[in-house]
């Protein structure tokens, strides 16, 4: 089983510009680790991502992350306007 595992790491490690060989790469690893449920699993709920998103597991979680990105740079632009136009209001409260 351990020359089987130094194969399949070895193909790996040559071929790994395949974009198409790096799809089953991680229930492939876990298989030949010995646990075939936990890699039913991903493939099933990979399966089941891309069914209900239209997106792979990678490409949601980018745009989840870049999501963010834009509220907080929202919530930042909006604390700077709000902040000056206090400014401004107590500078015009203050003159009179």
């Amino acid at each position: 089983m351990k020359f089987y595992k130094l194969i399949f790491f070895l193909s790996i490690f040559f071929l790994n510009a395949c974009a198409q060989s790096t799809v089953f790469l991680g229930p492939a690893v876990t298989v030949a680790s010995g646990n075939a449920f936990n890699a039913g699993m991903q493939v099933v709920t990979n399966t089941a991502l891309k069914n209900g998103t239209g997106k792979d597991a990678v490409s949601h979680i980018k745009d989840a992350i870049e999501e963010d990105k834009r509220k907080k740079k929202f919530n930042s632009d909006f604390r700077k306007i709000v902040e000056n136009r206090v400014k401004l209001t107590r500078k015009k409260l203050t003159i009179n």
